[in-house]
């Protein structure tokens, strides 16, 4: 499965590679590399195709279009949450809490960073840390996002019994922020 679906990348990119860019001028003859301006019509956010390869599950791919969203916007809230987001799905715990930490360093009220350093912080073992930032999170939201308050209720649970497992209900939601509402990602 991995073989074909690397074949089909490289394929893609072959066939990307021989498409017109329309802003560089080719000269057939010339030995040297196009020059002018490239023009960016065509190419799509890579905040955007960061957030559906994630709810595909691709996290290295989401990874690097999260890359390329900052060099197109800079180092936004959005952008810091996206990569923290998806380094914490990749399992990089440290990167993830970073970035988390420098997303709310830009912006105190942004929810959905609060709510992920909670889940990296649940991950990582620091049970009364995350409660608390779940907490603030619950209130930037006003109370308004079932997943928060399920994230809330089971860090709350754990950090009062060390000891709580509940069966098949340990998974902590990450949510992220596209068109004024939270959408979950879903985990397998």
């Amino acid at each position: 499965m991995a073989v074909i679906r690397a074949a089909l990348i490289v394929a893609t990119g072959i066939l990307a590679a021989c498409q017109p860019t329309g802003g560089a001028s080719v000269d057939p003859n010339s030995p040297f590399a196009p020059s002018g301006p490239v023009s960016d019509e065509g190419s799509i956010d890579g905040l955007i195709v960061g957030h559906r390869l994630m709810a595909a599950g691709e996290y290295e791919l989401a990874l690097r279009a999260y890359l390329r969203g900052a060099s197109e916007h800079g180092a936004t809230v959005d952008v810091l949450s996206a990569i923290g987001s998806a380094d914490l799905k990749l399992g990089r715990l440290g990167q993830a809490e970073n970035m988390l930490r420098r997303a709310i360093e830009e912006d105190e009220t942004f929810v959905p960073a609060w709510n992920n350093l909670g889940v990296v912080l649940m991950e990582q073992g620091k049970v009364a840390e995350a409660s608390r930032v779940f907490r603030t999170a619950f209130a930037l939201d006003s109370g308004q996002s079932d997943a928060i308050r399920e994230n809330l209720r089971l860090a709350l649970a754990k950090f009062e019994n060390q000891s709580y497992d509940p069966p098949n209900n340990n998974e902590f939601a990450l949510v992220r922020r596209g068109h004024g509402q939270f959408l979950l990602l879903s985990t397998p």
